[in-house]
């Protein structure tokens, strides 16, 4: 299918003053004493600039961040753009061209390479750090774990077909309060750094404690 083009004239306006601000620069540079190539290279330079310091102007808004320098340099480049045009509109005697507006237009290659370098090599605001960065580690502090029950003696061996007696069960270990709650602060911290709840493996490795000791904690945890 094919699409109609249709004349926008916003576009349009667009590129009429574009062409009027390239010539208006153009003119102005080569009275300037610029002539023939470098004359065309100073609205190419100005119009540049402009573009440069608007897309790092909208970058930096989007971001939050302040956006003053490239403020700055918008305003710098949008001044010489329309200085050469209201110079050029007959209030400026383009055969007699002053020394300091000579000065201006011999200097201005420096000063629009030092702000598109400005404006490139921006470093980031301190507000957007990255993502991906690891929380800090708890201190660890010193936990008194206590000493883990010596194991049930095993039964006596027993004649075929007798009843096997039961083994008496464990008794449970107190955990110290002091070690649940720095067990929660590793909790706490490991679901924060991997999304996940702390597991009674991790538990035993972290603090070095016996398996049944881990498996307490996780469940004082759960």
């Amino acid at each position: 299918m094919t699409r109609s083009i249709r004349p926008d004239a916003v576009l349009v306006q667009a590129v009429i003053a574009g062409a009027l601000s390239f010539a208006h620069l153009h003119d102005l540079a080569a009275a300037a004493g610029q002539d023939g190539w470098k004359a065309w290279a100073y609205p190419v330079s100005v119009d540049l600039l402009l573009v440069a310091a608007w897309r790092r102007l909208r970058t930096l808004r989007a971001q939050g961040e302040s956006a003053r320098a490239a403020w700055t340099w918008f305003a710098v480049a949008l001044a010489a753009s329309l200085g050469a045009n209201v110079a050029t509109a007959g209030l400026l005697d383009l055969g007699d061209v002053p020394d300091w507006l000579r000065i201006l237009v011999a200097g201005w290659p420096a000063l629009a390479f030092l702000g598109g370098t400005l404006l490139v090599h921006s470093p980031t605001g301190p507000g957007t750090a990255p993502e991906s960065a690891d929380p800090e580690p708890l201190p660890v502090e010193p936990v008194t774990v206590p000493a883990e029950p010596d194991p049930a003696p095993e039964p006596d061996a027993v004649e075929p077909g007798e009843p096997v007696p039961a083994l008496p069960a464990a008794p449970p270990t107190d955990v110290p309060p002091a070690l649940v709650d720095h067990a929660r602060k590793l909790a706490d911290a490991h679901r924060v750094s991997t999304g996940r709840p702390i597991d009674a493996v991790t538990l035993r490795d972290r603090l070095g404690l016996p398996s049944s000791m881990a498996d307490q904690l996780a469940a004082h945890l759960a």
